[in-house]
């Protein structure tokens, strides 16, 4: 799993900085975690106006500011998050005849999602419960999800073998559990950034989560709630801690740190339940006692939290040639689930030599090569109208929108009516030199 998604930007590293004529957005101006030009994603790089960052004006006034060049360093950690969960899918039917990709496999999981979580939070700092945001929230995020659970349940149906499989939007399927989440902690952004101590509250009820059997499997709360303390995370965050990670020295540390946790997953994958890092089961339901719950979802938030900064210390800070894809991932995100299920309904993994070191090589660049050609602007063009529409038709117009389009007819009548005023006296003055012209020389 992830999904699904800069206003200040973290400001480019030395020798770094975006190249001239892409757009940095904004936070919270609409993209998001797996990264649509929509609220979803989140993926898109906005913030402002909240506690503890720089402030900007609201409504038509942010409206009218110019826009912004993206921050390709947002875009790449998207486009990098988006293929490594392609691949850590990719792997999990692997994982029973490869330690290797068993190890793998789990210190992916460690943080990729956190990481594309963190991204999120971030980018919805300055969501403030406006008309304008909700209608962004309810289109990039609440309707892609209903649209895809749909989808995913008919294909669950079909291709899965299971005729009777129920449609239902309180209980997420695969991939949709994450849209269902952020839907969640977007609304509930203006709490967190109120209460005075946002992450040790996020952590407590992550805790309490983890040991609570009873929460059940609506809109997988489990999840919602145990990797709540990411997306608060994500909410605290400047962009001098982006920087603070990013400098040569923070690169240079990730590399031991990355391969101690390769040696540590090489160890544990035999001796450890991966179901762990999908956060969503209570520790009684993985048949561990109420305590290792709590313990678990801290252990795992530390770790995850070390890996997130050594993912971030190596992402790229400069256009390159995958920088646009960081825009579609949240198409990356919702689509290839219908390939990665797919493999499992049509028994693609029982060839032998899928299980060989050839076989897992070919199946992670192909799940690279596949997540990539789905975050191209093709593929947006063709699926937009289920993963951003526009909706345009279901929302009032904000007065603020409207008294916008009136000002801005004025200003165009009035800028119109000054050149033609203009033009005419341009014209008249040329005709008044020539018929001059000829006056004088009849007079010759």
């Amino acid at each position: 799993m992830p999904l699904p998604p800069q206003r200040p930007t973290a400001p480019p590293a030395t020798g770094q900085g975006p190249a001239s004529g892409t757009r940095i957005a904004q936070p919270g101006d609409g993209s998001c975690a797996p990264g649509a030009r929509g609220d979803a994603a989140d993926l898109r790089s906005g913030a402002g106006g909240t506690r503890g960052g720089p402030a900007y004006s609201r409504g038509s006034e942010a409206e009218d500011r110019p826009p912004k060049r993206r921050d390709a360093f947002f875009d790449n950690a998207k486009y990098l998050a988006i293929v490594l969960v392609a691949m850590g899918h990719a792997w999990e039917p692997l994982r029973g005849d490869s330690r290797a990709a068993a190890a793998l496999y789990i210190t992916v999981y460690t943080f990729h999602m956190p990481a594309f979580i963190v991204i999120s939070g971030y980018f919805s700092r300055s969501f403030d419960a406006s008309p304008h945001r909700i209608k962004r929230l309810v289109t990039g995020v609440a309707v892609p999800y209903v649209i895809f659970e749909v989808a995913y349940t008919f294909f669950k149906r079909f291709a899965g073998g299971d005729p009777d499989y129920p449609i239902s939007l309180l209980d997420p399927w695969y991939l949709t559990w994450f849209l269902a989440a952020l839907f969640i902690w977007r609304l509930t952004t203006p709490i967190w950034q109120a209460v005075r101590w946002p992450l040790p509250i996020a952590l407590a009820i992550a805790v309490l989560a983890s040991v609570s059997p009873d929460i059940g499997d609506d809109l997988d709360l489990q999840r919602v709630l145990q990797f709540l303390p990411f997306f608060v995370l994500g909410l605290m965050l400047r962009p001098a801690h982006f920087q603070l990670v990013r400098r040569r020295e923070a690169r240079l540390l990730a590399l031991p740190v990355v391969a101690v946790a390769l040696v540590f997953a090489y160890w544990a994958a035999p001796r450890m339940n991966a179901a762990w890092f999908y956060r969503r089961d209570s520790a009684q339901e993985l048949a561990a006692p109420g305590w290792a719950g709590g313990v678990m979802t801290l252990a795992m938030f530390g770790c995850s939290l070390v890996l997130v900064a050594c993912f971030f210390a190596w992402v790229p800070g400069r256009t390159l040639w995958f920088t646009a894809l960081g825009a579609g991932t949240l198409y990356g995100y919702l689509l290839h689930g219908f390939l990665a299920k797919g493999s499992r309904f049509g028994d693609w993994y029982d060839a032998d030599w899928i299980h060989r070191p050839l076989g897992e090589v070919t199946v992670t660049l192909l799940a690279g090569t596949v997540i990539t050609l789905l975050c191209t602007p093709p593929v947006q063009r063709m699926f937009r109208f289920s993963v951003e529409p526009k909706m345009a038709w279901a929302f009032r117009q904000d007065a603020a929108d409207l008294a916008k389009g009136r000002t801005t007819g004025r200003t165009t009548a009035r800028a119109k009516g000054r050149t033609t005023g203009h033009a005419k006296r341009h014209a008249k003055g040329r005709t008044t030199g020539r018929e001059q012209g000829r006056r004088s020389g009849r007079a010759e």
